[in-house]
């Protein structure tokens, strides 16, 4: 990319100020980019992005509202099930066209936040794809996405390099890198620092567009393309926007319809419902689908928030042993591979253990178990959030597929999966343990994502988003209902605001008391005590949160 030359406007506006960039008509900017952020906010760049703005914007929030009435119906009763108006896509005979040759083999795939350090290690491993997560794993600060979109821009172009500050050690790119995926935030999330015609632009529009803009006709001319995955849908409607998007924007820059591949997360009871439906609005630009299981049981918990029945055991005890999580997990595969594409599996959330080898070798027997499983059920492929989690991941899908880049076409037992199984409530015990974790586990966290980190271990376990939402909608659906542990205690706001008390002092033992301090955790436990007790849920921690960062 050319500098972008910037000059003084007449009020003196320092160079690298949004002030002294010349915007499209209708766009404006806020904060203070680096000289790099500003060669991606380039004229022509923001004018894309605004264009995809003002041409889906108003679609985008009318789904969201449907999203509101859909809730309205489940709060009173309603169950999800299968569409009767869809029936013909689900029971047609069709397939979506193929996948590049890079995205052939998908067996491990390691995902994490767009920091430059990450970027590098997770393309350098032994990964056949890295998915880089402007997401859940990325706090939104504005200096954290212009910085991953420089950082990606760099990736593409092979010229990305880190020199620590402190260890002075070296990152460079290997001769061989892992197949670029990108996440764009969520449709249900705004980008306040960049207003069109007035009004805050989609978060997701703006991390796609401005992606996709940059360095599509580069990654095409490298011999891959503009790969992203798609996140939090909840109909099939919502990837009917997406398709939209995606032809727009590769007919704005002459690129061949279909280019773009996108492998949907499906992460929400309601769209388990919707996946036939899913594939074929997408069917020229699909790479399949992924079990994104821990937003999922978010999904479930908050969907269900009204109703007693839908209380859930301790988050532990949620796995994807749980029958309505495995026959999720089959039916994402059956229906991924009767249409022609990848099934993905699920994030294994463990990290190595350092200095403690019976708690690693414990740590890499549960990945080997789930990826066991996964690879089992039919899945071509799976995530780890850690590199050192690869080999133990990759040996159990080597072991099932052997030399085969997937498993679509391997012959298998069709079973019946119909709403009674993916709405089967699991079993287990709810205890004060699972209250601690979750209250610990939930301020942590948010300190962490206030103070600009959005993916952190925490007790041997990569916490983002969507483990996080799991911890605040349990707190808030035990509460909420007056739900019962082992003990038989009942879970009320004076339990919680006492556990609390107590994880805060053992935090501040543990951490010290000065590095307490000069953290954000206070403020986190004073936000996350306001979420798990209000009257009503908050959709997205995220959502209320980013007014704290922002």
């Amino acid at each position: 990319m050319k500098p972008l030359h910037i000059e003084e406007n007449a009020l003196g506006a320092p160079q690298g100020s949004f002030q002294a960039l010349k915007l499209p008509t209708g766009v404006t900017l806020t904060g203070q980019p680096t000289a790099r952020q500003i060669e991606l906010l380039s004229p022509a760049a923001l004018a894309f992005v605004a264009a995809l703005e003002r041409a889906f914007g108003p679609r985008r929030e009318a789904l969201l509202e449907r999203r509101v009435r859909i809730q309205e119906r489940l709060d009173a009763g309603e169950r999800p099930d299968f569409l009767e108006e869809t029936r013909g896509a689900r029971l047609g005979e069709w397939t979506v066209q193929p996948v590049p040759a890079d995205l052939q083999n998908r067996r491990v795939e390691i995902t994490g936040p767009v920091d430059r350090k990450m970027i590098i290690n997770a393309l350098n491993s032994p990964a056949q794809v890295f998915m880089a997560d402007f997401e859940d794993s990325t706090s939104p600060t504005f200096a954290n996405l212009l910085d991953g979109q420089v950082n990606l821009f760099d990736a593409v172009r092979r010229t990305i390099e880190f020199d620590h500050p402190t260890s002075g050690k070296s990152y460079r790119l290997n001769e061989h890198t892992a197949t670029l995926m990108v996440r764009p935030r969520g449709w249900h999330m705004v980008e306040r620092h960049v207003q069109v015609d007035g009004r805050s632009i989609s978060a997701a529009l703006f991390d796609f567009g401005l992606f996709f803009f940059h360095n599509a006709h580069e990654l095409i001319a490298r011999g891959s393309g503009p790969y992203f995955y798609l996140p939090k849908l909840e109909s099939h409607h919502e990837a009917r926007l997406w398709n939209e998007v995606f032809v727009h924007a590769q007919a704005a820059l002459g690129i061949p319809t279909g280019t773009i591949k996108a492998t949907v997360l499906i992460e929400t009871i309601l769209a388990a419902f919707e996946m036939d439906e899913i594939l074929f609005e997408l069917r020229e630009h699909s790479a399949g689908l992924n079990c994104g299981r821990w937003d999922y049981i978010f999904s479930f918990i908050k969907k269900f928030k009204s109703h007693e029945a839908f209380v859930l055991p301790d988050r532990g005890a949620v796995g994807m042993d749980q029958p309505f999580l495995n026959a999720y997990s089959r039916l994402l595969v059956q229906t991924c591979h009767h249409r022609g594409v990848h099934a993905i599996g699920g994030m294994a959330a463990q990290i190595p253990v350092k200095d403690d080898e019976a708690k690693n070798a414990a740590a890499l027997a549960r990945v080997a178990r789930d990826k066991r499983r996964e690879a089992l059920n039919g899945h071509d492929g799976t995530w780890i959030a850690h590199p050192g989690l690869f080999e133990t991941a990759h040996a159990e899908f080597q072991r099932v597929l052997g030399d085969a880049p997937h498993q679509i076409d391997a012959p298998r037992p069709w079973r019946h999966i119909d709403a009674h199984h993916l709405l089967e409530l699991p079993s287990g015990p709810l205890t004060e343990a699972g209250l601690r974790t979750n209250l610990s586990v939930g301020v942590r966290y948010v300190a962490a994502w206030l103070d600009g980190m959005g993916c952190v271990p925490i007790e041997g376990l990569m916490e983002d988003a969507a483990t996080a939402e799991i911890s605040r909608t349990q707190l808030w659906q035990q509460v909420r209902h007056g739900a019962f542990l082992d003990d038989g205690r009942r879970v009320n706001v004076e339990l919680l605001r006492a556990v609390l008390r107590d994880e805060l002092a053992a935090l501040a033992r543990d951490l010290g008391p000065a590095r307490f301090e000069s953290g954000r955790f206070k403020q986190a436990a004073d936000l996350f005590e306001q979420l798990v007790t209000a009257e009503e849920l908050e959709d997205f921690l995220t959502l209320v949160a980013y007014e704290q960062i922002n």
